[in-house]
């Protein structure tokens, strides 16, 4: 059952965020934490080359320079984990199998919980959704409207409940305890913060709730674990499923980590090698979870790489994230909000809480025009269109798209004063340049820009048909 959504609410500019240090806009706010790339320089279309200036971490961050350090010196061990007996498969599987722990103490996992390895956090919900109890009784799905489609998709094929969101953050827990009391439920799928507007839903509170009901709840933690700390135990958190590649490592591998139960039960996610005890023509034993649902040669390099972006964040001072993505967002906030005709958006005006991800419209502008506009004559990365959150965007009145900018540890406030500033310039000059459509995509034409000098030597020759080919139809 689908639940009708409610008329979209109207945005309003938010608050300044609370909960997290701001510093004065003059003052000067350097990276966190080195990353790969973090220097680069890229060309503008009047021939001029400036640093990149990154602003698209959201989407898929940056490599830390400490992950890729470790990956070099992994890197001449890779090889094929378990069963091995030569030094590389047991180096490698060593540290296939230490990931595990790595990643299960970076989020606060009980002494009994699993790490199963994924290739990101969509595919680790769609694993979820293929262990649910199936019996009869077992309970549907609940879900918000408001979420990624990673966390919507696969609960379709399912018994499910779409809630949609309240004009309050409070009123929204309400509805799903509503949601929960009309009819029990075996599993609530949450956001643990929203990757269009950035605002974080109170875990511990739904996670009560829904115990409360004889549900269980699983986290959508790919934008919330790598602005904030996740303690799975405190939380009392059942599920959480997040990425490497939102965290600052490469190779797309992530993580389903909970109870184990379910996962034991379910038929397996790949039946394959690595995923069985025995097997005969006709009958299969199949191994317990997590190499239950591991079948073939795993990600070995992306598990070490997702567990090294773990120990080094995990590493960092207490508060230290907070303090700086918290900076950066106040002087981004408050530098947009100057502007007239820039709208932020929120979903809820009672929520007090954001990791540090900013969407914004300018009035009169396309926002896919804006992006590209950004690129290619300011060398400035954001994300345009509708985020995979598309009954979100709907709900909040920008069906058409929206532009984002996201911060990471690698942001720094030069990154947000040159956004600031390419925007007031489109406000008062107008763009320097002529754009058309192509393929669907805002591009400058002509697009003189060359391209990485190495990249023709790569993949050969430029195709316009490449650029398209992999393209999403919806806008997302």
């Amino acid at each position: 059952m689908t639940v009708t959504l409610d008329a979209p609410c109207t945005p309003t500019l938010p608050a300044a965020p609370t909960g997290s240090p701001a510093a004065p806009v003059d003052r000067a706010v350097a990276p966190l934490l080195p990353v790969v790339g973090g220097d680069v320089a890229v060309p503008l279309v009047d021939g001029d080359t400036v640093r990149y200036a990154n602003l698209d971490y959201a989407a898929s961050s940056p490599a830390l320079e400490a992950v890729a350090a470790h990956l070099t010196q992994a890197l001449p061990y890779y090889s094929s984990v378990h069963r091995g007996a030569g030094f590389t498969s047991q180096v490698s599987t060593q540290l296939y199998e230490s990931a595990r722990r790595t990643v299960a103490d970076f989020l606060g996992a009980r002494a009994d919980d699993v790490v199963v390895f994924t290739r990101n956090t969509t595919d680790a919900l769609n694993l979820l959704a293929n262990a649910l109890p199936g019996h009869p009784g077992a309970g549907d799905v609940i879900f918000l409207d408001s979420e990624h489609h990673a966390n919507l998709l696969p609960w379709q094929g399912r018994a499910h409940r779409c809630v949609p969101v309240s004009h309050t953050l409070a009123g929204t827990v309400e509805r799903l305890a509503d949601a929960l009391r009309e009819r029990p439920a075996a599993l609530v799928a949450v956001t643990g913060s929203s990757n269009v507007t950035g605002e974080i839903l109170p875990i511990a509170r739904i996670a009560a709730i829904a115990h409360a009901h004889g549900a269980r709840i699983v986290v959508d933690a790919a934008q919330l674990a790598p602005h904030r700390r996740i303690d799975m135990t405190a939380l009392d958190v059942d599920y959480v499923a997040f990425s490497g590649h939102k965290i600052y490592a490469p190779f797309g591998a992530g993580a389903l980590v909970g109870r184990r139960d379910w996962l034991d039960e379910a038929t397996p996610y790949l039946a394959g090698g690595g995923a069985v005890r025995e097997v005969g023509t006709e009958r299969t034993e199949w191994a317990a979870a997590p190499q239950r649902h591991e079948g073939g040669t795993p990600n070995v390099l992306g598990a070490a790489t997702l567990a090294a972006a773990c120990r080094a964040i995990a590493a960092l001072p207490a508060g230290a994230l907070e303090a700086h993505e918290g900076q950066l967002r106040e002087r981004l906030v408050t530098g947009l909000g100057r502007l007239p005709g820039v709208r932020l958006l929120q979903i809820w005006p009672d929520s007090t809480e954001r990791i540090g991800v900013v969407t914004f419209v300018v009035t009169g502008h396309d926002s896919g025009r804006v992006a590209a506009y950004l690129s290619a004559e300011h060398g400035i990365g954001v994300r345009d269109g509708r985020f995979c959150a598309h009954p979100l965007l709907t709900r909040l009145g920008y069906g058409d798209g929206a532009i984002r900018a996201s911060l990471g540890v690698g942001s720094s406030s030069d990154d947000v004063d040159r956004l600031v500033a390419a925007i007031e310039q489109l406000q008062v000059d107008g763009e320097g340049w002529d754009y058309a459509l192509d393929h669907g995509r805002w591009a400058p034409t002509p697009d003189p820009r060359p391209a990485a000098p190495w990249l023709a030597e790569a993949t050969g020759p430029a195709d316009a048909t490449d650029a398209a080919a992999g393209a999403s139809p919806c806008g997302d």
